[in-house]
């Protein structure tokens, strides 16, 4: 029967995976109005009411500080945490909800580091970001003055660092080299290109990732992972000893 599916261009049919098996998703832009993210309060809990609905215990959300343009501080990220949270109790919505960061590796990380102005998540866990047109020429740098300053650094969506594509071994050198791997689902779908698709579910196939997020800025997100929980990549995830996202 599989052959006469591969034959014929037929879709192989996997079960619909149940969410909660990732436990926390570690990368989303929740906070109202901080980012690129949830616009204000309604749109936040409208998403996070799907979450819960999609069966996550726990959501991190990681608003994006850019020294250049999301100028964002623990304090204003804190600051709309808790006003999150107040809502959340005042709706008699129950979902664990914490915040850290997606920090940019810009001009401004290294001083932020320097100055332990760093949130973090899980056992010192923070989540970075490359700009999309080139690797930083101090990428090897700031992964090194993270690691030496006790922070365990993960690297967010790396399938999507296009100027990586041609090169896979240098995902499996980032691995060695300590640096922790952040596979977005959405790019399992399609949502950003065919080609970060390919090198998405090459990377799964490689068994190179460590957490897996829903990169979640709208409701069109969520409700597009929950179209594509019957895929071939997302039953393999949802039955992965290897991810990390319950130990957060």
């Amino acid at each position: 029967m599989n052959l006469f599916r591969n034959i014929f261009g037929k879709k192989e049919n996997y079960p619909a995976i149940d969410f909660s098996v990732f436990g926390a998703d570690m990368h989303s832009h929740l906070i109202p109005g901080i980012d690129d993210g949830s616009p204000n309060m309604e749109a936040s809990i409208e998403m996070i009411r799907e979450f819960k609905a999609m069966g996550y215990k726990k959501i991190i959300t990681t608003p994006h500080i850019m020294c250049d343009f999301y100028k964002n501080t623990p304090e204003n990220i804190l600051g709309g945490l808790e006003k999150l949270r107040a809502e959340l109790n005042r709706l008699n919505i129950s979902i664990k909800i914490e915040a850290a960061a997606e920090y940019n590796l810009d001009d401004g990380l290294e001083t932020l580091i320097d100055n332990k102005q760093i949130l973090t998540f899980g056992d010192n866990h923070v989540l970075f970001e490359l700009p999309f047109m080139q690797e930083p020429r101090n990428f090897q740098e700031i992964v090194f003055k993270f690691q030496t300053n006790g922070y365990k650094p993960i690297l967010a969506h790396p399938e999507r660092y296009s100027f990586w594509h041609k090169n896979f071994e240098k995902f499996e050198e980032l691995k060695a080299k300590g640096i922790l791997l952040q596979l977005n689902l959405l790019s399992l779908t399609g949502h950003y290109s065919p080609e970060v698709k390919k090198i998405a579910e090459r990377m799964v196939d490689a068994n190179l990732i460590d957490f897996v997020g829903t990169d979640c800025h709208r409701m069109e997100h969520l409700l597009t992972l929950q179209k594509f929980s019957t895929t071939k990549y997302f039953n393999i995830l949802a039955n992965s000893n290897l991810l990390m996202n319950l130990k957060v």
